[in-house]
């Protein structure tokens, strides 16, 4: 009993970043526990799924088929099915929309202690798990004390696996209780401009309150055309409504993971920098130099985004 199962995780027929980094977390733990590495796929174009997962670290990877959508029930039940006949240490799930519902029922069932939001996990005859609390103000450390343990990861901590793999390939035998399924996807409506995820831009363009007015906007959003880029946004600028919720980086928004993070009059509280400390490269532009934006960014322009950011326009036009 050292191995671990890590929950693979799509939506609408595509992987999420986070399957990515699963493995990558996986990986560590597994090296850690002395076992093999298990993912699990659950419903969708399983094959597909496991082709793109065949990842380094990767031993052996179970699908399972049912349905095209993530389910309450049918996740539940296979995962808790994966792990009875698996018997692994610890299970691996996203902490995501998805892996948050089934995650604690998984946990439950199998009366397993559960963590939740891990931001980095060690193993030295015991569990320990690092998590962020008040706001991402104060770092905690978990000691696990139990021999198993569920356990979700906050997507953006861990380095996506992208080396191709050698695991096993092998169809779990499952078929899930009709009777306790309660619930089923029959559609999709996009709601509060959904038709644009930031979590899948490779460039974003990120304002603040800097910006003053609504009508300001207008400059950044240039800026980000011109770069090709994505507009995302502080809390208080959907706080004041002049930009919807789907726009929203941080702990209340989105995590996002560009490979470009320009910040244009965002201070970088710890709220706003725990949903983008994980982009590759960091650009700030702020007037202030000793704004806690400069501590985590790669480059600063320390000026005002009036002066600066139509110059950066007519640079890139």
């Amino acid at each position: 009993m050292s191995d671990i199962l890590a929950v693979a995780e799509h939506r609408r027929g595509d992987l999420r970043d986070v399957s990515y980094e699963l493995v990558t977390a996986g990986r560590e733990l597994a090296e850690a526990t002395g076992g093999d590495l298990h993912l699990a796929i659950i419903s969708g174009d399983v094959d597909t799924f496991a082709s793109h997962l065949n990842l380094d670290g990767v031993d052996t990877i179970h699908t399972v088929e049912y349905g095209e959508e993530f389910n309450h029930d049918v996740y539940t039940q296979a995962v808790c099915a994966l792990t009875e006949e698996l018997d692994p240490q610890y299970v691996l799930t996203p902490n995501s929309v998805n892996g948050l519902d089934y995650a604690p029922a998984v946990a439950n069932r199998l009366d397993l202690p559960v963590v939740s939001d891990a931001i980095g996990t060690a193993f030295d005859d015991g569990l320990t798990v690092t998590r962020e609390m008040y706001g991402s103000k104060v770092e905690t450390t978990i000691e696990v004390d139990s021999e198993r343990a569920v356990v979700t990861i906050r997507g953006g901590e861990w380095e996506p696996t992208e080396a191709d793999g050698d695991a096993d390939v092998a169809v779990f035998d499952f078929t899930p209780d009709e009777s306790e399924i309660g619930s089923r996807v029959t559609g999709f409506e996009e709601v509060g401009g959904g038709d644009v995820d930031i979590t899948e831009a490779d460039v974003l363009v990120s304002v603040g309150r800097g910006i003053e007015e609504e009508e300001n906007i207008e400059l950044v959003e240039r800026l980000a055309d011109a770069l090709g880029a994505t507009l995302s946004s502080s809390r208080p600028i959907v706080d004041n409504g002049w930009l919807p919720k789907n726009r929203q980086v941080g702990q209340s928004g989105k995590v996002v993971t560009p490979d470009v993070y320009i910040a244009v009059g965002i201070s970088g509280a710890v709220q706003h920098v725990a949903g983008m400390k994980g982009s590759e490269t960091i650009v700030a532009i702020n007037t202030d130099p000793n704004a806690p934006i400069f501590d985590i960014a790669d480059y600063g322009v320390v000026g005002d985004l009036f002066d600066v950011v139509p110059e950066l326009i007519d640079e890139f036009q």
